[in-house]
């Protein structure tokens, strides 16, 4: 099912109903935004056979993977609910004059900016579009919201926003707190964006998309944040004594990964760095043996087929550049099994595309010649979602100077294992430096994702009555805040 594009006096209608509708959202005590992220969960797992129907259809993802991320969808609903509910999301600091001898009673907290745009992700219907964690961490923190639904699975998407809708009915709000446009274009997105009255942006895409959108929310006469999750080649970093005696099931977790979803994830590891020996070319052996065996599996839609094709030609048609298999395609279906290709760690050094996010079930081993050409590597990498490291403890102590690199390099750092499966929880840390996204500073996972979407205001000797309720002396909400530097619900 097509949509046609939103026209531009219509953006204009929708951005200025979600900043009036966000003038009384706004108001709302915490609790009506938690029973509103619970509805909205509830509904969807009631309408689940709909919806992972429309999905595998606009998508060619799986039932299996499909029922998974919609479960992960409607939990993140609600522990994002819980931690707007636990007050914590708010970062209450209060210091009272009488406890410290100050002049000013100071009482902080996290606002809400205003209407925020969310860009729906072509490979997760659910669990970054929609009503994904962008849309939940806006919700919780009290912003309005506007999507615009991804052209890829269009239908899913309004589906799952007449849910939303439906939930506003249900507790009798506003129905313009959330509201859903469709666009194709790039006019529509830059409209949107660059309407006076949008306060935020939140993006899962692919880096020109991502960057673009960044450009021009810095263009405007007031410039506003873009939280853009963007590109991110996930490299892994393997250490010679734990390949020795590991090569074969560090291979089997690794062909796992690379093809999970046909590499289709933000997450899938695209180097695998290692030091000439015998146990890393055992490694490589094994792996490709490994994605052999396994079958092509349909890519998301015929634009992002032809366009890993086109970047993994570009990586395996340098002449630096030793194929390691021939995997099938078929272009009727979209469908393509994993690839591999080695390089060695100097030309990987020098061709800046080597570094470069091939989106797809594909991996480039870089072979290097010894540890201080493995820290070459890791010093020349961009900014990266993870970085992961095999290696024994031993190891882990004798190349301090590889780690502290990696850990400059990314936001999730990974020992003994892949970057695949990211966990919804508050010590997860989905972001990393530039390109990987637009601001290293935060998370677009876990209950902090929800301060993206905030800013701090201090309220000064404010007479005590005129507080919001969430700084009143004997914390009526009982939520979460630090007093006089002690934290509690006190």
């Amino acid at each position: 099912m097509t949509y046609p594009d939103i026209l531009p006096n219509q953006i204009n209608d929708v951005v200025q109903q979600s900043a009036n509708a966000f003038m009384i959202y706004n108001q709302y005590p915490l609790q009506q935004r938690v029973e509103l992220l619970y509805t909205i969960a509830h509904l969807l797992d009631q309408e689940s056979e709909t919806l992972i129907a429309s999905a595998a259809s606009e998508t060619q993802l799986s039932i299996t993977r499909l029922k998974a991320e919609l479960s992960r969808t409607c939990w993140q609903l609600k522990s994002y609910a819980d931690y707007c509910k636990s007050g914590q999301s708010l970062q209450i600091r209060i210091d009272t004059c009488e406890e410290n001898n100050h002049l000013n009673d100071l009482r902080k907290m996290q606002v809400p900016l205003g209407p925020v745009a969310i860009f729906g992700a072509a490979n997760f219907p659910f669990a970054y579009s929609t009503a994904g964690g962008d849309t939940a961490s806006a919700l919780a923190a009290g912003c309005t919201v506007i999507v615009k639904a991804h052209p890829s699975h269009a239908h899913t998407s309004q589906l799952i926003a007449d849910i939303i809708t439906a939930s506003l009915a249900l507790l009798n709000m506003p129905e313009t707190i959330f509201q859903h446009i469709h666009g194709a274009s790039y006019e529509v997105g830059k409209a949107l964006v660059s309407h006076p009255l949008l306060k935020a942006v939140g993006f899962t895409g692919s880096q020109k998309g991502g960057k673009q959108i960044y450009d021009w929310c810095q263009q405007r006469q007031q410039p506003i944040p873009v939280f853009a999750e963007m590109s991110s080649i996930n490299p892994i970093f393997m250490l010679p004594e734990k390949l020795h005696t590991e090569a074969e099931p560090y291979a089997k977790l690794f062909g796992a990964s690379i093809s999970n979803s046909a590499g289709q994830f933000c997450t899938c590891p695209g180097i695998i760095v290692g030091i000439k020996s015998e146990g890393f070319e055992k490694f490589m052996r094994a792996l490709s043996q490994n994605v052999s065996t396994l079958a092509a599996t349909p890519m998301l839609n015929k634009g992002i087929f032809e366009n890993y094709l086109n970047t993994k030609d570009t990586v395996i048609q340098q002449e630096t550049v030793h194929e390691l298999n021939n995997p099938s395609c078929n272009a009727n279906t979209n469908e393509v099994a994993p690839a591999l290709a080695r390089v060695n760690a100097q030309d990987f050094i020098k061709t800046p595309q080597f570094m470069q996010e091939v989106f797809g079930p594909f991996a480039l081993f870089v072979q290097c010649n010894d540890e201080k050409e493995m820290l070459l590597v890791a010093q020349q990498l961009e900014g990266q979602l993870t970085a992961s490291v095999i290696a024994t403890e031993e190891e882990m102590i004798t190349h301090k100077a590889l780690i502290s690199a990696l850990i400059q390099k990314c936001g999730r750092f990974i020992y003994n294992g892949v970057p695949t499966g990211v966990q919804v929880s508050l010590a997860m840390q989905h972001g990393g430096p530039f390109p990987a996204t637009t601001d290293s500073r935060f998370t677009a996972v876990g209950g902090d994702a929800i301060t993206r979407f905030t800013r701090p205001v201090c309220f000064q000797n404010l007479p005590h009555h005129l507080l919001p309720d969430e700084l009143k002396p004997g914390n009526p909400l009982q939520i979460w805040r630090t007093i006089n530097n002690i934290p509690g619900t006190k």
